[in-house]
């Protein structure tokens, strides 16, 4: 990564992407955005991320351990919380599309978050960590009160939400300060998501090592402390920015301009769609949707282009084609095709999701009941996520170094693999990381001495499945950010980053819908079921090896959504925005 940039002399001295600087003026290409500000926003995600696992990779061991839950409570309650903050991710989108933009969007979230983590460490000082120090590997904590629990809950949903309102917005508004138009700052736009990630597990990296190794031994509030000064910290560094970043303008509701082509499809149900040149689009940019630029017309799902077919009876009356409720323009229409296309992509990656939130859950509860002495040296089962995070590194550096100029020389693709073809490989890892999980698990029950003591297996075996998991992100996660966000239209910018958020949401639900299912069918008066409060007498292996069948299948339809793709086309002087159709 370069951080300078010497701009040919042809070039103009402001951006053409329609970026803005805070006065609303065009950006200045040598005073705004770029690497400058994209560090500066990179640093911000990292230490908001290291908060935010500060609370959340060991939240499982605190509700079992403090508040005293079993262990498919304690599963169940984690999925709905980490769920929760990406469903809000939708929110934060919603707002900074529509009519906050994403800076302002990021800036409030971040009050927000930093506010619940106060909260969340104050309320562990005073009512919820009694005895003080309670909450390590054998001191046991009194019965919670219930206004510590009160607070706990409404301190953790605001963490909640302000994580999930500030991440889609975050991700976007670092990608805005590269001017597409521009070919140096487009690869760089493209690499910033690859470093974005990156971000994401530097940042957690402190979490999973240091902090929960005290949380672990019960300094469960000094964890608490050390992450809302993180957060705070990430508060400062991002208002330092605002001099020099770049802005996009809200550009409305996107739900109305959505309903508009649908209420203007359906009016002309029977009316044939002509040539598609004869279609209806301005010749300028639409007042009604500012700064959105065109968008060619597409021949999948026809029945919307209905909406910009102009009839006889809008012919003779000027005034309702001026009715957007009767009649749209292609960009419109093509708006709501561009994310009817997606969706399809998106379900299939929620089984996914299903399986890397197990990391957070279950992979968890596993390693608890495994040896986790190292010599004289205690384990905590949370800090086997360190693993994820050395190899989420590691593959990131080995992509762009090693595949991307092999797989390039070899496809013709510089990029080397499309976003699509990445992320069916991290589907492929993730059913392996599973199948790795139901072995590891099998071998751990085979060294069980006695049904209430941990295992004999080394906890250091389950480093294989976290690494398989690690490897999956840097091709799933990454592939998400890059696809949603270059084939979301200019008006949902954020919305696009927000499917890669609300598809680990929905994989949390479905996870705990799997859990309670599974649970319930195979648990009996005499059968313990495979995911009971003792693991040692349950079959936590088979829930794996489900796990993967169920990624095998959701394989198998992901490829067949991702051949019928077809990518953006916008109409920029030649400009295109396309995904691969091939997986």
């Amino acid at each position: 990564m370069d951080p300078t940039t010497v701009e040919p002399k042809w070039m103009s001295p402001t951006t053409e992407d329609g970026s803005m600087d805070r006065r609303g003026n065009p950006a200045v290409r040598a005073a705004t955005g770029r690497w400058r500000s994209a560090i500066l926003l990179l640093a911000n995600y990292g230490l908001v991320t290291c908060a935010f696992f500060g609370v959340g990779v060991n939240l499982v061991v605190f509700l079992r351990r403090v508040l005293h839950q079993d262990n498919a409570e304690a599963a169940n309650n984690i999925s709905k919380w980490t769920g929760t903050v990406y469903i809000f991710s939708l929110i934060g989108a919603f707002l900074s599309d529509s009519y906050w933009g994403r800076y302002v969007t990021c800036a409030i979230f971040q009050i927000i978050y930093v506010t619940g983590l106060v909260i969340l460490s104050l309320a562990s000082w005073f009512l919820l960590v009694k005895p003080s120090g309670c909450g390590g590997v054998n001191a046991r904590c009194d019965e919670p009160s219930a206004p510590g629990v009160a607070l706990f809950y409404l301190s953790t949903y605001m963490i909640a939400f302000g994580n999930g309102g500030y991440q889609p917005s975050i991700a976007t508004f670092g990608s805005d300060q590269f001017d597409e138009t521009d070919p140096k700052e487009a690869r760089s736009k493209v690499a910033f998501f690859s470093y974005f990630y990156l971000a994401l597990n530097v940042g957690s990296l402190f979490s999973n090592t240091v902090l929960v190794y005290y949380e672990d031994s019960g300094r469960w509030v000094m964890g608490f402390w050390v992450s809302a000064a993180a957060a705070a910290l990430a508060l400062v560094l991002f208002l330092l920015g605002t001099p020099n970043y770049r802005h996009f303008n809200p550009s409305g509701n996107p739900l109305t301009r959505i309903a508009q082509v649908f209420v203007a499809a359906f009016r002309k149900w029977h009316a044939e769609v002509p040539r598609e040149e004869l279609l209806h689009e301005v010749e300028r940019e639409d007042p009604k949707i500012s700064g959105i630029r065109k968008i060619l017309h597409s021949d999948e799902l026809r029945f919307l282009d209905k909406a910009a077919t102009v009839t006889e009876e809008e012919y003779g009356a000027p005034e309702k084609m001026k009715d957007p409720w009767r009649l749209c323009t292609v960009t419109q229409v093509e708006e709501v095709k561009c994310i009817l296309k997606m969706l399809p992509i998106w379900l299939c990656t929620i089984v996914y999701s299903v399986v890397f939130t197990q990391m957070a859950s279950l992979f968890v509860e596993q390693g608890a009941t495994m040896n986790t002495n190292i010599g004289s040296f205690h384990f905590p089962a949370a800090s086997m996520s360190l693993f994820d995070i050395l190899s989420v590194l590691a593959f990131i550096a080995i992509y762009r170094r090693v595949l991307v100029p092999v797989m390039a020389r070899l496809s013709g693709n510089p990029q080397g693999l499309t976003e699509l073809q990445r992320m069916g490989v991290g589907l492929v890892i993730g059913m392996a990381a599973m199948v790795v999980a139901g072995v590891v698990e099998v071998e751990r029950l085979r060294r069980v001495a006695a049904p209430d003591q941990p295992s004999s297996l080394s906890v250091l075996w389950q480093v294989p499945q976290y690494a398989l998991i690690g490897a999956s992100e840097v091709f799933m996660y990454v592939g998400q950010l890059e696809f949603f966000n270059g084939q979301a239209p200019d008006g949902v910018k954020s919305f696009g980053s927000a499917l890669c958020m609300a598809s680990i949401s929905l994989g949390n639900y479905v996870s705990i819908m799997l859990v309670s299912v599974v649970t319930s069918l195979t648990a009996g008066e005499r059968r313990p079921g495979w995911i009971p409060g003792n693991l040692n007498s349950g079959h936590l292996d088979r829930f794996y090896f489900l796990l993967a069948a169920l990624s095998l299948v959701d394989l198998a339809v992901y490829i067949a959504c991702a051949a019928w793709y077809k990518g953006i086309k916008l109409d920029g002087g030649g400009e295109t925005r396309k995904a691969s159709a091939h997986v």
